[in-house]
């Protein structure tokens, strides 16, 4: 796996997002902790890291280009009030309008998303992808998640192309909250 900085990305910026649209499975910088990533539209990639998490069916978030994508892609029934919250550490599980827009397995048996819109540089990589990222925590399902390199799973670091690292993070996983349901879940 290597090991990327915030200026090396800047310095290979258009081969990382040309490996990130191959297809790549990667560990990234969130405002939260640190996520393993993939192209949402990539379903071999998204079977990568449901077979590396060890989490077979449960959906996952992602992070989405813009809040230009939500809108074209989710149903958003307050106009458009329900992305105030954005940028920011949330997460907002909101319907899909259609299945096309992700790889069936990025959230199979639902017709709903968890989106982030997260506060951080590493948005403009998304923005110039134009198409969103899984996003899911750094680690095996049920394991505490990666705020350093660490506290990485050695499996989940051998599965992984390379890491955009920036230091240890203090922070916790996003708020989640179900615009479907009316809920609203602390992690």
């Amino acid at each position: 796996m290597e090991i990327l900085t915030k200026t090396e990305l800047q310095l290979r910026f258009d081969e990382i997002v040309e490996k990130i649209s191959d297809g790549a499975v990667f560990i990234h910088p969130t405002d939260t902790i640190y996520g393993i990533g993939c192209n949402a539209l990539n379903a071999k990639a998204v079977a990568k890291i449901r077979e590396l998490k060890r989490r077979e069916a449960t959906p996952f978030s992602i992070w989405v280009p813009s809040p230009e994508w939500i809108r074209e892609n989710c149903i958003l029934k307050k106009g458009g009030k329900e992305l105030d919250d954005l940028p920011g550490p949330v997460t907002l599980v909101l319907k899909l309008k259609g299945k096309n827009s992700l790889a069936k397995n990025v959230a199979p048996g639902t017709d709903t998303i968890g989106v982030r819109l997260p506060d951080h540089w590493l948005g403009k990589v998304i923005e110039k992808l134009g198409f969103p990222i899984v996003t899911t925590s750094a680690n095996k399902e049920g394991r505490p998640f990666m705020t350093s390199i660490e506290n990485l799973d050695p499996e989940i670091k051998e599965g992984v192309e390379f890491m955009i690292y920036e230091g240890p993070k203090e922070g916790r996983p996003s708020k989640i909250i179900n615009l479907v349901e009316g809920k609203v879940k602390e992690r």
